[in-house]
């Protein structure tokens, strides 16, 4: 019989000697209880003109659809969090998340060394890594592993490190000892992400309207913003961090220690005036190997210049 136990150990030891900020694991099955909040979220339209949204229903709901063979999902969250801001508080702003290098490739490469781990200590593993790039749940996968709790703005919140963390799993088909306890909601009576959103993106407690979300409109609209967002946006110019600045539990971030998430030299001195006359060249430049190539040069373009009355 497999050492279940000393297997979870080591690799929940690996995942921290690579760089990850926790490791959890649960049982592959299907997500009973997210099935009908995807159909009903789905069926609002919540997902805007995010139709690949709409596509293997069945395989976001059941990762042993994605592994032949699944038993285990480990789930991992990797520390973005930083205290460096843009210098110009007047500049229009980007996320925190998309200051360093596309956080896929980051992960993606130290998944990869995790599953080289498990095949060289443990044998021979059949397993796939997932980032934020296939149809996987991953905020479900990581309350159910123990690596926090679904908040009311819908992001994954831990009692102590917050939210500013990417989300990861390893799905394989080796036997493991599972994390049973999900960690309790801890949201209690707040709604200060509820209230604070400019566009009031989050329609209910742990409901978020994606077609409103400034992330979406910034990155995933490949359309104009709709006029009815003037004076919404915040001067947002890629993504959008104020749901979790305002959350309580992320006054226990630390910053991260992953290099590859420290900014482009000249991104945080650019001013506002830089921004509004930026040029393809520059732009190339200051988002070499980053997440914002997915907004492409004129889709920055468009963000920036949104009209703001």
């Amino acid at each position: 019989m497999l050492n279940t136990a000393k297997y979870s150990q080591q690799i929940k030891a690996w995942a921290k000697e690579l760089g990850f900020q926790s490791c959890g694991i649960a049982r592959a099955g299907f997500l009973e209880s997210e099935a009908p909040r995807l159909e009903n979220w789905l069926k609002n339209g919540h997902h805007g003109e995010m139709s690949y949204m709409e596509n293997y229903f069945d395989k976001r709901l059941d990762p042993r659809l994605l592994v032949d063979g699944a038993r285990s999902v480990i789930s991992l969250s990797l520390n973005y969090y930083t205290g460096e801001q843009q210098l110009d508080a007047s500049a229009p702003k980007i996320s925190k998340y998309a200051y360093g290098n596309d956080y896929h490739h980051v992960i993606k490469d130290k998944l990869k060394q995790l599953q080289q781990l498990i095949t060289d200590n443990i044998g021979e593993v059949n397993g796939r890594a997932f980032v934020d790039s296939a149809p996987v749940l991953d905020k479900a996968w990581a309350k159910k592993a123990g690596l926090g709790w679904i908040g009311k703005n819908s992001n994954l919140i831990s009692k102590s490190t917050g939210s500013f963390f990417f989300l990861a799993e390893l799905i394989v088909d080796l036997e493991l000892e599972y994390d049973i306890a999900p960690t309790a909601d801890h949201c209690g009576t707040c709604t200060k992400c509820i209230d604070a959103c400019p566009t009031q993106a989050i329609v209910g407690p742990y409901v978020v309207d994606g077609s409103k979300c400034i992330s979406y409109l910034t990155i995933e609209l490949k359309n104009e913003i709709p006029a009815s967002f003037k004076d919404k946006m915040d001067d947002w110019m890629f993504g959008c961090d104020i749901c979790q600045d305002v959350c309580p539990w992320n006054r226990f971030s630390v910053t991260h220690t992953e290099p590859a998430f420290n900014p482009h030299p000249d991104l945080l001195g650019m001013t506002k005036q830089d921004w509004h006359e930026i040029t393809e060249d520059v732009f190339k430049k200051v988002f070499k190997g980053s997440a914002v190539k997915r907004a492409k040069f004129e889709g920055l373009k468009r963000n920036i210049h949104y009209p703001k009355i």
